[in-house]
């Protein structure tokens, strides 16, 4: 058997050690931390359990095309999902006003032709033209055979310039920039591309993943170990070793060395070339995956509720503080401009909701300056003033809710707090990257990370390399994999 180590336990390492476990591989996952999973993670307070970064996944009813891949995997029948509301399953607070985004194309015209009564052609164009891009991307439903020029001619086109194109109500066109928290879109240089995907992958179908998203890296670990293969936390790779051709073994902090004849890297890209020290790796290549943009970070108050307080709510809130959804670009403005509100499922029984909500969240966007004085310090360890500032952050955070949700305050017991810097001791992103490499219509071609490398047998996968959230990452891996199986042999196989 060919020995594969895999860098990093997030979904696209894992998915990629299942996949190439299938194949006749011999995989190896190397984890940093002490607990697998990346943005999949979820921990515990108590009794409370909080998702840190898979919060809701889209496409996964049969047929759909995550449940294509979950079944695959193996990961479905260790999944109890649940269905967010498909007449709302997000809603948009815009100006007073919420704005439900409904499942399906009759469902989504029909609920917001209620508030925008003179939109429905509009919205039949916006509609129309979101499915025809993201069928036109094979990510759609695992089609090889798609018009990818039209996916290509939107990938240089921004998401706030086509929207503009083809909706004139001044409403509308905020509400459908809503979804924007769900790729950090920036005005005039996120691809609509990436909109029409994200959209599309949501509005097909909407659930949550009851218990938690570490549901689906244990179920992918689970596995790559039946398979014969090891997932090996605490062992942080600090090189990749390398003769005059190609790399040879991974390398971690202890000292260790895992013999191998095919790396894959689910780290960030930048993160990957330090670990190589060869001239297979060209220096215009270093200089240009190092100069890459990455989105922006993240500032999160996870919530306990008083129990039996708090109805569950079963859709998702964006709530808008200002004049434009893109004004959290702006510096200036009273932070924080937008939030997003969701509650955890920490139970489902024979379809039935729960009654009240244990958990929930409030997401918003933090850069990396703001946290960047205390680089370098760990867990636990960054001191009183670190403290106080994620206190004053979380106060204004749940100050905003309330403005939204009118005595939720009073509903609180408890609550804990994760900014840019958690974020990248929990995951290993950049900085605390929520996404990772930022798509940009302006840097098309120097910031698209390709997953293969200069180096033959090292190949990279993950959010950066081709989508983020749980499509977009599944996608990547089996991309990734095609380099070594074939994408025609893994198509057979899914289907």
């Amino acid at each position: 058997m060919k020995k594969c180590v895999v860098i990093g336990s997030g979904l696209g390492g894992l998915s990629c050690g299942c996949i190439l476990a299938k194949n006749g591989y011999e995989v190896t996952v190397l984890e940093q931390g002490s607990q697998i999973g990346g943005c999949l993670q979820c921990f515990r307070r108590g009794d409370s359990i909080f998702d840190t970064g898979m919060h809701y996944i889209g496409s996964a009813d049969e047929g759909q095309v995550l449940h294509t891949i979950l079944h695959y995997l193996g990961v479905d029948s260790n999944l109890q999902l649940s269905r967010l509301n498909p007449t709302g399953y997000d809603i948009i607070s815009y100006q007073g006003e919420h704005y439900p985004l409904a499942n399906g194309r009759d469902g989504f015209i029909d609920r917001l032709s209620e508030q925008l009564p003179g939109c429905r052609d509009e919205l039949q164009r916006y509609y129309d033209l979101t499915t025809l891009v993201a069928s036109s991307s094979p990510m759609h439903d695992l089609n090889r055979h798609v018009d990818l020029n039209i996916f290509a001619e939107y990938q240089t086109r921004s998401t706030s310039e086509v929207i503009s194109s083809v909706v004139k109500h001044p409403v509308l066109k905020e509400v459908l920039a809503g979804i924007l928290p769900l790729y950090a879109g920036e005005k005039d240089r996120t691809p609509f591309s990436l909109h029409a995907l994200i959209f599309d992958f949501y509005n097909q179908s909407a659930f949550r993943i009851v218990g938690g998203s570490s549901a689906v890296a244990d179920s992918l670990a689970r596995s790559i170990r039946d398979m014969g293969g090891h997932v090996l936390t605490r062992h942080k790779a600090s090189k990749i070793v390398c003769n005059d051709s190609c790399a040879t073994a991974v390398q971690t902090v202890n000292g260790q060395q895992f013999p191998a004849d095919l790396i894959v890297s689910s780290i960030h890209p930048a993160s990957t070339i330090d670990l190589v020290d060869s001239h297979l790796l060209r220096p215009a290549y270093r200089r240009r995956i190092q100069s890459l943009r990455n989105t922006t970070g993240s500032f999160t108050v996870y919530l306990k509720f008083r129990k039996d307080h708090v109805p569950y709510m079963n859709s998702n809130l964006y709530y808008y503080r200002s004049s434009s959804v893109w004004d959290w670009q702006k510096n200036g403005k009273e932070w924080p401009q937008w939030l997003l509100y969701m509650h955890f499922c920490h139970i489902e029984s024979n379809h039935a909701l729960p009654q009240y909500a244990q958990t929930g969240e409030i997401l918003t966007y933090m850069s990396y300056d703001e946290v960047r004085q205390w680089s370098g310090t760990s867990i636990g360890h960054r001191g009183e003033d670190y403290e106080e500032f994620k206190r004053k952050k979380a106060e204004a955070v749940i100050k905003a809710l309330e403005e939204e949700v009118p005595g939720i305050n009073d509903q609180i017991e408890q609550y804990y707090v994760s900014t840019p810097l958690t974020y990248q001791d929990y995951t290993g992103t950049l900085e605390g990257s929520i996404y990772g490499v930022a798509r940009d219509v302006q840097t098309l071609v120097t910031g698209t990370v390709n997953c293969r490398t200069s180096i033959p047998n090292l190949l990279l996968t993950g959010q950066s390399t081709a989508c983020h959230g749980m499509l977009g990452v599944l996608a990547s891996s089996l991309v990734t994999c095609s380099e070594v199986i074939g994408m025609d042999t893994l198509l057979r196989q899914l289907k």
